[in-house]
């Protein structure tokens, strides 16, 4: 059974900074393809980042490129989103989502191809 937890989560000021972790069990993130959405209220779940386990490339959705960093660390298989200079339009739902293998480029940002969730965690930036 593969299980992914999101954590880090809050409510801060715009410009501040947050990193978001999940933690996997019975999937290893070492060779599979991961990646970070969001969904804000009326809104559809949106592509943020994806990293492709086994060859370290990242990818971003442009609203956020230069500001977010996805990261893994295979010893403890926990994914990362550090988050900078954070505004009123990040404020959403986090999930990480994940998948054994890889996914082609052209198709990252289709949530439909991730076949583990976590359940979510709620950012929200005050402006």
């Amino acid at each position: 059974q593969v299980l992914l937890e999101e954590s880090g989560g809050g409510l801060v000021q715009a410009g501040s900074s947050l990193r978001l972790s999940c933690a996997a069990s019975g999937l290893s993130f070492a060779t599979s393809a991961m990646g970070w959405f969001r969904q804000a209220p009326g809104n559809e779940r949106e592509f943020v980042a994806h990293l492709r386990g086994r060859s370290g490339h990242t990818y971003y959705a442009d609203s956020v490129k230069g500001r977010f960093t996805i990261s893994v660390d295979k010893t403890k298989n926990t994914m990362y989103l550090q988050m900078n200079r954070l505004t009123a339009d990040d404020t959403a739902i986090y999930y990480c989502a994940a998948t054994k293998g890889q996914i082609i480029l052209s198709a990252l940002r289709t949530p439909t191809l991730y076949n583990y969730w976590g359940q979510g965690t709620q950012v929200t930036v005050s402006s």
